[in-house]
């Protein structure tokens, strides 16, 4: 499972907010719910979120173990 609770506390630590990542950067209030909920974004959503808050990837997000993951 991939969590963004690394986002949230990048963000937090930011001098950036939700409102502000919607109305100044185009981060539509969609993603952001995904981001709420775990749910997958795209790899472009990751990148331009790394340069809006001047971090790595795992500024964002990290992969967890999980019984919940689909089997491969």
């Amino acid at each position: 499972m991939i969590s963004y609770a690394a986002f949230w506390e990048t963000l937090r630590r930011s001098h950036e907010s939700t409102y502000s990542l919607i109305r100044n950067h185009h981060i539509s209030s969609s993603t952001i719910d995904k981001l709420r909920k775990n749910k997958p974004v795209n790899t472009t959503t990751i990148n331009d979120l790394c340069r809006i808050l001047g971090c790595d990837v795992d500024g964002v997000m990290h992969y967890i173990p999980s019984e919940e993951d689909q089997p491969l």
